[in-house]
């Protein structure tokens, strides 16, 4: 298995340089065909149905604006990408809203390339803070998150896996395997959990299975925590690791957003680049 089709999300948030730059390195390294995707905001229902054909003249305006903003975006991806030796490559703009109109361009990939967002970016080019959210559970692929400030010129060497044994973390540990067969160190890092769910040995199984695809794991156990999202993080930033996979809603999106949960705490504060599967 290797990436073959990488879609990198392309808008103008803060990160957009970094974000291009890390899915460029990818494409290159797995001679993976890159496509740069952006979207002009506009539901497709607004551009076709009749109710808004009173407004006309504002629409058209708003889409002819908004059709430049996409253009010299892509324009900056091209840029970007050839300037990286990324020589399979491709843009494809649609006047749709980010949400149906990227996951849509996802089912077409194998990773998906985005960034990291906070209710804070509303000011700076990115409106839609729960992008990410939307994607990871809709798209049905892998999810690269780039983090919102940095630069990341190498990815996949260092790796933490974080693993409960759910049906998430399998996805995401079978999506990262491209990453983790060139990884100099990855450690598979376990919080608790049950022998119902882990098995006897917990970790075992799964570096088994790892093992069997060329990588090799180190297993780290540690005590359940009550913040198990922060601990990931405390425990990236010990490791030194440069990615992180894990799943993604492993509980209902609800009942993160009400209670707290790794996934949300992940999304809003990894420091580091994180491959996520729901």
């Amino acid at each position: 298995m290797s990436y073959r089709t990488i879609v990198v999300h392309v808008d103008r948030a803060p990160n957009i340089e970094a974000r291009i730059a890390l899915a460029a390195a990818l494409a290159v390294r797995e001679e993976a065909h890159l496509v740069g995707a952006a979207m002009t905001g506009m539901p497709r229902t607004m551009l076709a149905g009749r109710a808004y054909e009173g407004s006309g003249l504002f629409m058209a305006d708003y889409l002819q604006r908004a059709q430049q903003r996409v253009a010299q975006d892509l324009g900056r991806f091209e840029e970007i990408a050839a300037r990286l030796g990324v020589e399979s490559r491709e843009v494809r703009s649609s006047d749709d809203e980010e949400y149906s109109g990227l996951c849509l361009q996802a089912r077409y990939a194998d990773l998906v390339v985005m960034g990291q967002v906070a209710p804070s970016d509303s000011g700076d080019g990115n409106l839609l803070p729960d992008l990410p959210d939307y994607v990871l559970l809709n798209c049905g692929r892998p999810v690269l998150l780039v983090p919102r400030a940095g630069r990341f010129p190498t990815v996949g060497k260092r790796v933490l896996v974080a693993w409960n044994g759910s049906l998430e973390a399998a996805k995401a540990v079978t999506a990262a395997l491209p990453l983790l067969r060139s990884a100099e160190r990855v450690t598979l890092a376990i919080l608790g959990g049950s022998a119902d769910v882990l098995g006897e040995e917990p970790g075992a199984d799964i570096a088994l299975y790892l093992a069997r695809h060329g990588v090799t794991v180190e297993v780290l156990r540690r005590p359940e925590a009550s913040d198990p999202g922060a601990a990931i993080v405390a425990l990236a930033a010990q490791l030194e690791a440069d990615l992180l996979v894990m799943g993604a809603y492993g509980h209902s999106r609800f009942r993160e957003m009400m209670l707290g949960g790794a996934t949300r705490t992940i999304l809003a504060t990894a420091p580091l680049p994180v491959l996520m599967a729901h």
